[in-house]
């Protein structure tokens, strides 16, 4: 498997090389693309690990061979949040990088499937959905916004709530990847919460992203736990990839729009990519009034992706 990160030299991006360096399959290629000066250093800091995975890096006027043959590409770049700052408030800057991307993935590697890490999700992956469309290569089983962020939080917060070990705690998160438009379905956990419990849970696992920015006090944005919510992800992508028919997870794709156009989903994955898009099941009466709620903003989110590319 040929794995690129685009944005490899950020705060995700070597967090998340660093994590495929060491967990990749025996014999895969890690390509390291930034603009940033530091990125060959990356690759060769990261090439003295002892695993089998061969890592090289790519500076700006190299993307395009960085590209060439990647089964998977994750895209991180762009710039963080800072305090004050919501997801949309990135919108301008990052709008821009994304498209210039995914029109280099479209000409290097059109059957790569694509993760968008690259904030404000909900909109981005509208935009590479565009990009790819207008290149006419889009496939949308091979498009993925990366929501697992919003799953790690919840099963470390739910976890921490009930005393147990979070890999025993499985927190399904639909819907979007900010503010009110993620949605924790607690009521699917098998474990019991008060309302208030439900009430304090389903805000923090919202504004946990804010809670990350705040405490690092204009210091950046969540990239430690972004890249293992990516590496995870990714690994399972590639697991799948190479013929596990059995990996289900969370992620923000294309659906047939019975809620929005993109909607986070359980997805099962395979060698096509999404293989088959999974229904959530039954919510409770709050979280059926949450999502009812967020489908206004989180629709409003994709068509402003939709437009840029217009």
């Amino acid at each position: 498997m040929k794995v690129a990160v685009l944005g490899a030299a950020g705060g995700i991006g070597q967090a998340l090389s660093l994590l495929l360096k060491t967990q990749l399959p025996v014999g895969s290629e890690l390509a390291l693309y930034d603009v940033a000066p530091v990125v060959p250093g990356v690759a060769v800091d990261l090439s003295h690990i002892p695993t089998s995975v061969k890592v090289t890096g790519y500076g700006k006027d190299d993307l395009s061979t960085a590209l060439v043959g990647s089964d998977v590409v994750l895209i991180p770049a762009g710039v963080p949040r800072k305090p004050g700052m919501d997801r949309s408030d990135l919108f301008n800057i990052n709008a821009g990088i994304v498209a210039s991307l995914v029109e280099a993935i479209a000409d290097n590697c059109p059957n790569a499937c694509i993760g968008i890490i690259t904030n404000p999700v909900n909109t981005t992956v509208a935009i590479a959905k565009k990009v790819l469309e207008k290149k006419g290569v889009y496939n949308k089983n091979k498009l993925f916004g990366v929501t697992t962020l919003d799953v790690i939080r919840a099963e470390t917060f739910v976890a921490e709530i009930h005393g147990k070990n979070p890999s025993e705690v499985t927190v399904p998160v639909i819907g979007g990847h900010s503010g009110t438009t993620i949605l924790p379905l607690l009521s699917q956990t098998g474990l019991s919460f008060t309302d208030e419990q439900i009430e304090q849970l389903t805000k923090r696992i919202q504004n946990a992203g804010t809670e990350v920015v705040e405490a690092k006090a204009g210091g950046g944005s969540a990239t430690l736990s972004m890249g293992q919510a990516a590496a995870r992800f990714c690994l399972s992508l590639v697991k799948a990839l190479q013929g596990d028919n059995s990996v289900v997870e969370y992620t923000y794709v294309e659906t047939d729009g019975a809620d929005a156009l993109f909607f986070a989903h359980p997805v099962r994955l395979g060698t096509n990519g999404v293989e088959e898009i999974l229904s959530y099941g039954e919510l409770s009466d709050y979280e059926a009034s949450a999502k009812a709620a967020m489908l206004d903003g989180l629709k409003a989110d994709i068509q402003l992706g939709l437009d840029f590319v217009k």
